[in-house]
């Protein structure tokens, strides 16, 4: 059977394309699968982004791509990045021209803008998913050359020429749809704190203000990212040992430690990334969102709302946020815990079968 390449793109989206491929496997579709994207989560950081680490482990090529990108804040790395975008579209070119790809799957991302430029002048059909509940910067100026738009949320209609777009969900792992829904708190009850794969310093500052006050009451996991991860190792070696057992530090986990990690928490603190709402909604998890303020229109708030209005979350903005309010609000759920229990029992997940209706889009885009 002849095999035909594809290739996938972007930033942020390694738990959704997994999911994508996972789908692709189980159909045995005769595709090979590259992922173009950056190799670095942070600029001027060695740390390498979950997709350079976990898709390879899949059987899928990972390509570097160099290129650059425009920075909300002026940092020493600003300039050096804008006149890396250039070399982006050349890099893509020579990416492309070798993969030589019969479609393009962009997930959004500074990474994926000049994957779907130049895949398009080469005359490959380029499917674009867009993961929240608004519109990235990236999809936004990629989406005229799209061939069909695949849309998480149906809030998103509004942002995309209509007749391009197609309401998927948010492609996710089918294990977090297995999580069994808790009938009882844990005692003690489990709190699991997480900034996102890259952690996130504003949590884990809040996190820090009431720690031991935490561990009188709960068992807390916390996700701290790479760049925190030592100060928080330290913290807990000078814990009290009582209190020092009732704290995990983790600096990121991988899919199946994220996947076992919400199966035994009670309630969730975290920020509010697409990835991370829908596997939240997926695994039913009581949960305290905090967004970033200054995510692309503000788009990590849409997705709180949306977890919001299902019943399962509360919003904590940032602007409000101090260690005395997050205490407050985590106090707050376990005590209405039951009562949240029973009225989001039954709530489904719009993602359950999004993986299957991006590969169905994508058949039909490499058709054309």
């Amino acid at each position: 059977m002849k095999r035909n390449n594809i290739v996938l793109t972007g930033g942020h989206a390694a738990t959704t394309a997994l999911a994508v491929v996972r789908e692709i496997k189980k159909r045995r579709l005769p595709w090979k699968i590259f992922w173009i994207g950056p190799y670095r989560a942070i600029e001027g950081s060695n740390i390498a982004t979950l997709e350079s680490d976990i898709l390879p482990k899949h059987g899928i090529v990972f390509k570097p791509i160099f290129t650059g990108r425009i920075q909300r804040k002026f940092t020493k790395y600003t300039i050096p990045s804008l006149l890396r975008i250039p070399f982006g579209f050349i890099h893509a070119f020579i990416l492309l021209a070798s993969i030589r790809p019969k479609l393009i799957l962009s997930f959004g991302g500074y990474a994926a803008f000049p994957v779907v430029i130049i895949g398009w002048l080469l005359g490959i059909p380029i499917l674009i998913h867009e993961q929240t509940a608004a519109i990235g910067r990236a999809n936004k100026y990629s989406s005229p050359f799209a061939k069909a738009i695949a849309l998480a949320r149906e809030e998103s209609f509004k942002f995309f020429p209509s007749k391009k777009c197609v309401l998927t969900g948010n492609p996710i792992l089918p294990e977090f749809l297995t999580i069994p829904s808790r009938d009882r708190l844990s005692f003690p009850p489990v709190i699991f704190i997480t900034g996102g794969s890259r952690g996130s310093t504003t949590v884990n500052e809040l996190v820090a203000g009431i720690l031991e006050r935490l561990l009188r009451d709960y068992i807390v996991v916390h996700q701290s990212g790479n760049i925190d991860y030592e100060k928080y190792l330290e913290i807990r070696r000078e814990l009290p040992p009582e209190l020092r057992k009732r704290y995990q530090v983790y600096s990121h986990v991988s899919s199946e430690k994220m996947y076992e990690l919400l199966r035994e928490s009670d309630i969730v603190v975290a920020r509010a990334g697409a990835n991370t709402v829908s596997e939240l909604i997926a695994a039913k998890k009581i949960s305290i969102l905090i967004p970033i303020p200054f995510s692309y229109l503000d788009e990590q708030t849409k997705n709180a709302l949306f977890a919001e209005k299902l019943g399962l979350a509360r919003v904590l903005p940032q602007a409000e946020a101090t260690p005395e309010r997050l205490l407050s609000e985590i106090n707050h759920l376990v005590q209405n815990w039951e009562k949240t229990r029973k009225k989001i029992k039954n709530i489904q997940s719009p993602d359950i079968r999004a993986s299957a209706r991006v590969v169905n889009l994508m058949l039909e885009s490499a058709k054309k």
